[in-house]
């Protein structure tokens, strides 16, 4: 989500196989190209993992360009006979800008500012999106958000990474 110039992405630590909590404190949220990008993932890991890889290997190639990055990493993902099999979702954002790609060739740039993914992602989104009102931070709006999500959620828990861009 971005707020008051800071652009945050909170993710939790919760891993399921099934209705099985395999692990509850994955690092889910990830700073790239120096600190100035940060990017969220849900989905099979391994894939995810990939992606990212492949989303870093955009930014230096096209430096200080997020977006170009993004749509052209969509365009890989949606064109290319191996990513296309992969079962993720990525959040990129950076202190401008927040994309959400997925494997069907979307990079979506929320209109609201505030973007989500995963089993607990429309719970997250709706509490953030209420709390963007209130005197709170990005980092708290996104902290508080993952807390409700966490409550409604069975597949999402509160052990938090959150990264930050901006001021």
């Amino acid at each position: 989500m971005r707020k008051g110039g800071s652009t945050v992405i909170a993710g939790d630590g919760q891993v399921s196989m099934g209705q099985t909590i395999v692990k509850g404190n994955a690092r889910k949220v990830r700073a790239l190209a120096g600190g100035k990008v940060i990017a969220g993932f849900a989905g099979a890991t391994a894939d995810a993992f990939t992606l990212i890889e492949r989303l870093e290997a955009k930014l230096e190639q096209y430096p200080g360009q997020l977006a170009r990055a993004c749509v052209d990493l969509a365009k890989d993902w949606r064109t290319d006979r191996y990513l296309r099999r992969l079962e993720a979702m990525l959040i990129a954002a950076d202190a401008t800008g927040i994309f959400t790609l997925s494997g069907v060739g979307d990079v979506l740039e929320p209109e609201h500012g505030v973007a989500a993914i995963g089993s607990g992602g429309a719970f997250a989104l709706a509490a953030a999106r209420a709390l963007m009102d209130f005197d709170l931070t990005a980092e708290e709006i996104a902290t508080r958000a993952m807390g409700i999500a966490a409550d409604i959620c069975v597949y999402t828990n509160r052990e938090l990474t959150v990264e930050t861009v901006g001021t």
